[in-house]
């Protein structure tokens, strides 16, 4: 069986996840309302009403999506239910989205990893807005 996830970081990348040995199976960009980005040592979703965070919806076996989630840089991140939508069509998807505790996120910003999620997203087509967004955000603590 396969998982529909919603990915927003780096993993959203499927070159990068083909080069972990998976075979994610793309759906397309998508956004997920009421929520926000969120960058510590890694990244991670917040609820937050009014905004909106985008990012992609790959397929992944089951048995992939437990061993990418086995890794020890995401053991502690959550799998939670959520409702996308796509860009391209406007329809609506149920997925995954595995997000961090907020309590395990850091204090201290990878600005290293910000600025290659910045330049991924500007890779995928996403809104350059998001892009602008997190690059302006990359510095906070």
């Amino acid at each position: 069986m396969s998982s529909r996830i919603f990915f927003y970081g780096l993993y959203m990348d499927s070159r990068l996840l083909e080069g972990m040995g998976f075979r994610p199976k793309s759906v397309g960009a998508a956004r997920l309302i009421n929520h926000s980005l969120e960058i510590g040592e890694r990244a991670t979703l917040v609820p937050d009403s009014g905004r909106v965070a985008y990012g992609y919806l790959l397929d992944l076996e089951d048995d992939e999506v437990s061993e990418l989630y086995s890794r020890p840089e995401v053991l502690d991140y959550r799998a939670e239910s959520v409702e996308a939508t796509l860009l391209s069509d406007g329809s609506k998807h149920r997925a995954l989205c595995y997000v961090l505790p907020e309590s395990k996120l850091g204090g201290k910003r990878n600005t290293g990893y910000a600025e290659k999620l910045k330049m991924l997203v500007l890779r995928l087509g996403l809104p350059s807005e998001y892009a602008n967004e997190i690059e302006r955000n990359k510095s906070d603590t």
